[in-house]
């Protein structure tokens, strides 16, 4: 029903009334003034009347105070009808539009243009990827749509096959069910990187009108193509490829938190011998709500998220869980501490996975006499530096000034040359082996996981006590990540407070230990602590690492780039030369994380 000039005139003026008895933000309210009169919104004007009449000012201003960012990944958020603050059909157009306006700008004409699209679980995702497919055929590319749920990686992967310009999934990844979003991807198969990035933005930002061709029309007149059984297979095969013959005795169990995994990781972990693989029943179906999950997020980096399944694995005597989230990029495990029966199960971190993998690599590529001083592994700032003590031991070099974001790795893949990569690795538990996508692969992480758990079965051992091994060799490390969400304005407004009091007035000490000094990333400067600073040489970002008198322990603090939140990278470590008794420098090492994280918390609370 169409909003009438006199529905509009009296919005206008609660709007402003609302803002005279601050119930609403004056930001909010000039973005529902745009939508109440300017034609682009003329659609949605009359649930915007409808929420002003009704006195939704809370709501509204939710969803309204700001314009959601198009980041450099792409559009995540709460969904609602309405808002520039969410996520919707016309913050999802504006996505698909922007991004299409910016692939035709920089394609020489004549060029086939094409998109890959996928989607996973969640509510009005496949809406929401049609509605992309739409914008893409208007503007004359050709859509490759996998249609049922896949992963992020096989989206990946679909980029590449097709020689698609772009590609965009649909999927929140972990977030909680309320929300969702598009990532967009390069021809590359990366999420976007410079100078591409910031195009698709300024493109997105500045969109009028949508343009949609009907989907079913598309899809009839082949303008749309589904591909899904193609991809499946040269995916799957794909990642066969990595891996490596061994022992297959191994019983897992395996947990898709009710998202699309059972699409890519059972497929692969059955093509590669593991025929003893039982889904997780409550976490089986896809399902938007996450039922069965604590609080309903769906993130394996959440160690409550493995209770159930270990009390199923007591049951069943399980050798191992693994589990991935929603749109299957991420991976988690846990195991049993020892070998012995009724033996307590511990998850793992996604630093620790990252450094199994990695010893896990170089020791196959050496036994096998494939390992050379030209193959390198890649990490962020905030990985383990364990992963880039087992590349010096074997050899091979680790390029680890990368920034959050598995974007970057995908970078340093094309830059060094993908013929040499090894192992891409981030400490939210993101991984990947193979050249056959540019993002992180749950699928083939947990294939060769399970390779490693079913040769240390063989050799009489339990994953945490390979782990274990690791640490007698290169040194106990222990990290840990913990976010303090900060939502809306306000939160906003601190985590700058946040940013900017850490540059200029740090804390002296934390932990227990002296600050011996400061990376700031933004301003490019490492201040020390006696006053002096000097260049910093890494790249450029809203990141500080505050490092401390005893070498290898230190604190990162950054933004979250997709949701409201700051989170804080801890790290502590005991060189292997100064351990006595492991289970002591464990508890140690625990104790001091635990006065890292008091100290950040207190800093943070106090602005």
């Amino acid at each position: 029903m169409a909003t009438t000039s006199t529905d509009t005139k009296a919005a206008l003026v609660a709007v402003d009334a609302a803002v005279g008895e601050e119930k609403l933000s004056a930001s909010a309210a000039q973005n529902i003034r745009a939508w109440l009169t300017e034609p682009r919104y003329a659609d949605y004007a009359p649930q915007v009347a409808e929420h002003v009449a009704a006195g939704s000012w809370q709501q509204l201003d939710d969803v309204f105070w700001t314009v959601i960012p198009f980041g450099t990944g792409g559009r995540r958020g709460r969904m609602y009808p309405i808002g520039c603050n969410a996520i919707n059909d016309r913050t999802i157009g504006e996505s698909a539009q922007g991004l299409a306006d910016y692939v035709k700008d920089q394609r020489p004409t004549g060029d086939r243009l094409a998109c890959a699209i996928a989607y996973d679980t969640r509510h009005r995702s496949r809406h929401f990827a049609e509605l992309c497919a739409e914008v893409m055929v208007a503007a004359g590319l050709r859509v490759f749509f996998l249609d049922g749920v896949r992963s992020t990686p096989e989206l990946s992967f679909a980029v590449r096959h097709h020689g698609c310009s772009c590609g965009i999934m649909v999927t929140a990844s972990h977030n909680p069910p309320s929300d969702n979003a598009v990532k967009a991807y390069w021809s590359t198969g990366a999420q976007l990187l410079p100078p591409h990035d910031k195009g698709v933005i300024e493109r997105v930002m500045s969109v009028t009108a949508i343009n949609r061709v009907p989907f079913a029309e598309a899809l009839a007149d082949g303008r749309v193509t589904y591909s899904q059984e193609e991809v499946d297979l040269g995916y799957q095969r794909a990642v066969e490829l990595q891996s490596t013959p061994g022992p297959r005795d191994l019983k897992i169990l395996y947990s898709p938190l009710h998202g699309v995994g059972r699409t890519s990781v059972c497929p692969v972990l059955a093509a590669v011998g593991f025929a003893d693989v039982e889904v997780f029943g409550p976490h089986a179906e896809p399902d938007g709500d996450f039922p069965n999950v604590p609080g309903h997020v769906a993130n394996p980096e959440n160690p409550a998220t493995f209770d159930a399944p270990i009390e199923r694995a007591h049951q069943t005597g399980a050798d191992v869980i693994l589990s991935t989230d929603p749109d299957a990029d991420r991976l988690g495990c846990a195991a049993p501490v020892a070998g012995s029966l009724g033996a307590e199960w511990q998850t793992f971190t996604g630093n620790q996975i990252a450094s199994l993998l990695a010893e896990y690599l170089l020791a196959n590529r050496k036994a096998a006499g494939a390992l050379t001083s030209d193959h390198y592994v890649v990490k962020t700032l905030v990985t383990t530096e364990l992963v880039r003590r087992i590349a010096d031991a074997y050899g091979v070099k680790t390029y680890g000034n990368l920034l959050v974001g598995f974007k970057w790795i995908a970078q340093t893949m094309d830059e060094v040359g993908p013929e040499s990569f090894l192992l891409g690795c981030e400490e939210s538990h993101g991984f990947l082996v193979g050249t056959h996508v540019r993002d992180k692969d749950a699928a083939v992480a947990a294939m060769l996981l399970a390779e490693l758990a079913a040769q240390c079965k063989a050799d009489g051992r339990t994953l945490h006590e390979k782990l274990d091994n690791l640490y007698w060799q290169y040194g106990c490390h222990a990290e840990r990540t913990v976010a303090k969400t900060m939502p809306g304005s306000e939160g906003m407004a601190r985590m700058k407070a946040l940013m900017t009091l850490l540059r200029t007035k740090p804390p002296e000490s934390l932990g227990g230990m002296a600050v011996a000094g400061v990376r700031d990333y933004l301003k490019q400067v490492v201040m020390l602590a006696d006053g002096t600073t000097k260049p910093l040489d890494g790249p450029r970002d809203d990141l500080v690492i505050i490092d401390l008198e005893t070498p290898g322990n230190y604190a990162a603090v950054r933004p979250s780039g997709t949701e409201p939140k700051v989170k804080f990278y801890t790290f502590a470590y005991e060189p292997a030369e100064q351990l006595a008794n492991l289970a002591d420098a464990k508890r140690e090492l625990a104790e001091r994380l635990d006065a890292l994280e008091r100290d950040l918390a207190a800093f943070a609370d106090a602005v």
